[in-house]
């Protein structure tokens, strides 16, 4: 009977701890290292950013090791899904579609596009309505250009409409007066501005729709997204988030 009972003790034990979150050493978290300030690399090749320092911090507070796995976000889901990774952390939407293959944190921050300028620009913009007459920058690829040629209305009223393959290139022509204004996506025109404090300037005015970023979780893994909650929660109660988010972006854009 011993050599029977010990052994379904085992087994009964092992697959217990294999039903959602078990106390582990490690968390791969999935990322894409080329969104800055959200996880990128630095010039040392050291995967950096908002979100990194979140999740860093969030480790602490669980005693479980984050380590930050660049992925094909493209193929997220299936990254995810294989046990590659445990989570996604990196700027990630909320979206209708995402909420049917993903589980996700609650919401920690907003998304919106705001205007960047050249400094000491006098324009008068208090909405979108007001970029009539205006030379308008996007980055190429970006939510910014496709709300706009989704609104081909309000591009008509453009003056001109320029996009630039990297922000780089953008930033060289805004600041030498090439177009008047750009819209970009908050995260990185926040971040771009506390970079070039004395050349950019913000029209803090929202335009197109606001969306939420969320910690995403395999659809059934409901045990590891409460845990990874309950220590951020925590980062949020004491004010490490939004003093993460003032280092970032010199402005607390927390929820």
């Amino acid at each position: 009977m011993k050599k029977i009972f010990f052994p379904l003790v085992l087994i009964v034990l092992l697959l217990a701890g294999c039903d959602g979150f078990h106390e582990t050493k490690k968390l791969i978290v999935g990322i894409d290292d080329g969104y800055p300030p959200v996880g990128f690399r630095n010039e040392k090749n050291e995967i950096v950013g908002f979100d990194i320092d979140l999740a860093k911090e969030t480790s602490k507070r669980m005693g479980v090791e984050f380590e930050f796995k660049p992925i094909n976000w493209n193929a997220k889901e299936d990254e995810l899904n294989s046990g590659n990774i445990d989570m996604i952390w990196n700027g990630f939407n909320i979206t209708p579609e995402r909420k049917e293959k993903f589980l996700y944190s609650k919401p920690y921050m907003e998304n919106r596009q705001i205007l960047l300028i050249k400094k000491g620009k006098e324009l008068d913009i208090y909405s979108e309505y007001d970029l009539a007459d205006k030379i308008v920058g996007v980055r190429a690829g970006s939510t910014s250009e496709a709300y706009v040629n989704r609104n081909e209305d309000l591009r008509k009223t453009f003056s001109d409409f320029k996009t630039y393959d990297t922000f780089k290139a953008a930033f060289n022509d805004l600041v030498t007066d090439k177009f008047d204004v750009m819209i970009i996506d908050e995260l990185a025109g926040r971040y771009e501005k506390s970079r070039y404090v004395d050349k950019l300037d913000v029209i803090d005015v929202t335009i197109g729709p606001v969306t939420e970023i969320g910690i995403g979780f395999r659809k059934d893994d409901t045990e590891l997204r409460n845990k990874v909650q309950e220590a951020f929660d925590a980062i949020i109660k004491d004010g490490t988030a939004q003093k993460i988010s003032r280092q970032w972006f010199d402005a607390d854009l927390t929820k």
